[in-house]
């Protein structure tokens, strides 16, 4: 295949393993749930298009993301497929949605009254966002839902299918803030389906894997779709063997061997204690590789080795154990040979969470996708084009 890009750094990002904890959750969760695969922010860093895909293919039922924008480019992309808008969008712009078979997501009486007024032909539909703790957006009381209800009834132009809440702390060892979320939620799920049949659900990954039983019609799989855990905490709670499907590589571009007492990058800050051979490699802060991360590992050869000095905006310099040829291999994230980087160790040497990692390796990266261990397509935003093989 015809490479896409000209600059030796790249993610590949495995659909098999996406596909596969999309399995395994459907397995989970038993039958007469639904799966809905979320891909906002670019299916977390990873591709949305090829991961909505994949997820569609091993038995998600519809998809979700953040934004409006989103989904207009997943309908843009051919998918057809039901697509919830989670996040907020304009009251103006309705009936592009409604003209696209979006569904938006109402978060008041008031969104939903003035979204009215602004569908001029088709039916809006739309998914009640219920406020039961996370204190974002949504409806708390029984008395505004009652109110939207109402106002619906007989309106042609819209159309509630459904109502949803999200936890502020499934991913936590101690339920009782959940526990407590939960019971508001039954509450007001339970007015909502006094008015007919809609759609319920509150489960993100983290409910969908400790808690199936309470998902009521679907479960919304986010982060665990890429193969990470929702937290740490969880880890030992997981139900079953997630796949990670991200990893990010670069290519040795130029070796030198310095003496002792020379100093690397910005700042001087790296003095050498001895004779070294640096590597220098093609990835820096604009890619995502953020200047915290100086003194982590990368792997060469299946060994750890140490970023060495500052980081750059588009090259970073590593610690060789030896002379390598210009071009060998080096993994930032994922495993080579007999190592291993996992997300979350990059996420603990930041201070973050594995969701922020992936989201956070640019879109100048080029992503490669694979299925059965081979390259199926490419995906560089610089150079506007795919490649398909």
């Amino acid at each position: 295949m015809e490479m896409a890009f000209y600059r030796d750094t790249w993610a590949e990002i495995d659909l098999d393993a996406v596909m596969s904890n999309v399995r395994n959750m459907k397995a989970h969760i038993g039958e007469g749930r639904k799966l809905i695969a979320v891909v906002k922010a670019n299916a977390y860093g990873h591709g949305d298009a090829e991961v909505a895909k994949a997820a569609l293919e091993a038995g998600a039922d519809m998809l979700a993301v953040a934004f409006l924008d989103e989904a207009i480019a997943l309908r843009d992309a051919g998918f057809q497929t039901e697509i919830l808008v989670m996040g907020a969008s304009r009251p103006t712009d309705v009936q592009l949605a409604a003209d696209m078979n979006i569904i938006l997501t109402a978060p008041s009486f008031e969104w939903l009254e003035e979204a009215g007024r602004n569908v001029q032909t088709g039916t809006l539909a739309v998914h009640l966002k219920l406020d039961t703790g996370m204190g974002r957006l949504g409806i708390r009381t029984e008395e505004e839902l009652h109110k939207v209800f109402s106002f619906s009834e007989g309106k042609q132009c819209l159309n509630i299918e459904g109502v949803f809440t999200h936890f502020a702390t499934a991913d936590e060892l101690d339920t009782a803030y959940f526990d407590e979320q939960y019971k508001a939620f039954e509450t007001l799920a339970k007015t909502a389906a006094s008015y007919g049949d809609v759609m319920i659900h509150c489960g993100n990954s983290a409910t969908g894997l400790r808690f199936p039983d309470k998902l009521v019609h679907a479960v919304r799989l986010g982060i665990s779709m890429y193969g990470l855990s929702p937290s740490s905490e969880m880890k030992p709670l997981l139900p079953f063997q997630l796949k990670e499907a991200f990893s990010l590589h670069s290519k040795l571009v130029h070796v030198k061997k310095i003496n002792k007492g020379d100093k690397i990058s910005y700042g001087a800050t790296y003095t050498a204690e001895e004779d070294e051979w640096i590597g220098t490699i093609p990835i820096g802060y604009a890619d995502g590789w953020v200047r915290r991360l100086r003194d982590s590992d990368v792997l060469v050869d299946g060994e750890r080795v140490p970023i060495v000095g500052r980081i750059c905006m588009d090259q970073c310099m590593i610690k060789l154990p030896s002379q390598k040829e210009i071009g060998t291999k080096i993994t930032l994230i994922g495993s080579q040979k007999h190592g291993k980087i996992p997300v979350d160790e990059v996420a603990e040497k930041l201070g973050t969470i594995n969701y922020e990692v992936t989201c956070t390796i640019t879109s100048r990266v080029p992503r490669m996708f694979l299925r059965n261990k081979s390259i199926i397509e490419m995906r560089n935003t610089l150079l506007d084009g795919r490649k398909k093989g």
